[in-house]
């Protein structure tokens, strides 16, 4: 009896774990998919390419990239389609843009304003702190006091 229940649950599990199996032309379009499954990220799960991914969208985007593949479509031209759909974000390697220009350069930007600042601030406060003659005597005149008051 538990023999029986052992191959039932083996039968059974193995029902659940189905994988694709995608037909390819040649083995040439097989090595293009795979690559470009694993070069595209899945919209949805942020940081999991499209291989690896288990979400309908992955699925989807697996299928539409196995269809441009069997229609003869170049790995660039399959990145190309995917960015037009989704941004930059469906590709790991975004190319160089103004925008992400900017988003590098800025904050190096303001780090080194900011500290230009406080340098030039700084000098500023030092270049006030210069004792005069009448400084110097002021300050003489309030020690005599001082030192009066406690005798």
């Amino acid at each position: 009896m538990r023999l029986m229940i052992v191959i039932f649950l083996m039968v059974c599990g193995s029902a659940f774990a189905t994988e694709d199996r995608y037909e390819f032309a040649n083995a040439e379009r097989e090595s293009t998919f795979r690559e470009l499954t694993h070069e595209l990220r899945c919209p949805k799960c942020q940081n999991q390419n499209i291989a690896d991914s288990d979400a309908v969208v992955a699925k989807d985007l697996r299928d539409k990239v196995l269809s441009l593949v069997n229609e003869g479509k170049s790995k660039d031209e399959v990145i190309d389609y995917m960015i037009d759909r989704y941004g930059y974000f469906v590709h790991y390697q975004p190319p160089v843009t103004p925008a992400t220009i900017i988003l590098w350069v800025l904050p190096i930007f303001i780090v080194v304003v900011g500290f230009g600042f406080i340098v030039f601030r700084q000098k500023k406060a030092s270049s006030k702190q210069t004792w005069s003659e009448q400084d110097e005597q002021l300050l003489n005149k309030l020690i005599k006091q001082y030192q009066r008051r406690e005798q």
